[in-house]
C-alpha cells in the first residue's frame, strides 16, 4: 500500500520467497527487497547504512518482522522466553537504532511499530505469556522513541492490531478450533480483521496527514479491547 501511494519501499526479510511475491504485487516496481536477517545486528546496521546511503535518508521506518513462541508458563523453557523477546523487542530495537541517524536526516520521519491488543489485555485461552510481554515492551519503547524522536522531527506511534487473518494465524487456528470464536466473541465488529485494515492505518501514520501524532497506540481490533 505505501508502493501504490508513491514510496519507494525497501523490504527486508530472510524470507526470499515472501520478498519475491510482494515485489511482485507492487505497483511501478516500488518494492525493493533486501534479504536482510533484522536479528543479525551487524548485518541489519550494514544493510540500513547501504540504504541511507542510497538515498540520502530514511522517511517511515516499519519494523513489522516478529518471531513468538506460544507456551503456558510451566511449560516454557527459558530459552524460548528468550528468544521471543529477542523476537519482539530486539527485532525492532536494532533496525530503529540503525536507522535512527537517517530517519533524523528526514526532518519528518514516522516510526510504527507494531504492538498488539495483547499488549493491552490477556489473551483468553492461548498461551501468550511471553507475546504478551513482548509487544507490551514495544508498546512502551515506542513512547520512549517519540519523547527521544521529537527533538529531530521524527515521530512514532504504534499499532496494536486484533486478531488479523494471516498465514500465522491461520496456522494458530487451525490448531485450536475454540481460537476463533473465543475472539470474536470480543469484538464489537463480528468479523476478523483483514491486512488491509492495519496497512491503511500504518500509511496514514507515514503521511503528512498525521503529522501531529505522536506517542499514540492505534487499535486495530474491531472493538475488543474497548470493553
Amino acid at each position: 500500500m505505501f508502493a501504490a501511494q508513491g514510496a519507494t519501499v525497501i523490504g527486508l526479510d530472510v524470507d526470499d520467497h515472501a520478498l519475491a511475491e510482494t515485489a511482485a504485487a507492487a505497483p511501478g516496481g516500488r518494492f525493493l527487497p533486501r534479504h536482510t536477517d533484522t536479528l543479525d545486528e551487524a548485518e541489519t546496521s550494514r544493510v540500513v547504512n547501504e540504504i541511507g546511503d542510497e538515498y540520502g535518508r530514511i522517511d517511515i521506518l516499519v519494523p513489522a518482522a516478529a518471531i513468538s513462541i506460544f507456551q503456558w508458563i510451566e511449560e516454557m523453557s527459558y530459552e524460548q522466553w528468550q528468544r521471543t523477546l529477542r523476537g519482539e523487542l530486539d527485532i525492532v530495537f536494532l533496525i530503529t537504532r540503525a536507522a535512527w541517524p537517517w530517519l533524523r536526516k528526514s526532518g519528518t520521519a514516522s516510526v510504527i511499530n507494531f504492538a498488539s491488543a495483547n499488549a493491552h489485555i490477556a489473551l483468553n485461552g492461548s498461551p501468550a505469556l511471553a507475546h504478551c510481554a513482548g509487544k507490551g515492551g514495544v508498546l512502551a519503547m515506542t513512547r520512549q522513541l517519540a519523547m527521544e524522536g521529537a527533538p529531530h522531527g521524527i515521530r512514532a506511534n504504534t499499532i496494536s492490531p486484533g486478531l488479523i487473518v494471516t498465514a500465522q494465524t491461520r496456522r494458530h487456528m487451525a490448531m485450536d478450533p475454540g481460537f476463533e470464536g473465543e475472539a470474536t466473541r470480543r469484538m464489537m465488529i463480528k468479523r476478523l480483521g483483514e491486512a488491509e485494515d492495519v496497512a491503511w492505518c500504518a500509511v496514514w501514520l507515514g503521511s503528512e496527514e498525521s503529522s501531529y501524532v505522536t506517542g499514540a497506540d492505534f487499535a486495530i481490533d474491531g472493538g475488543s479491547t474497548a470493553w
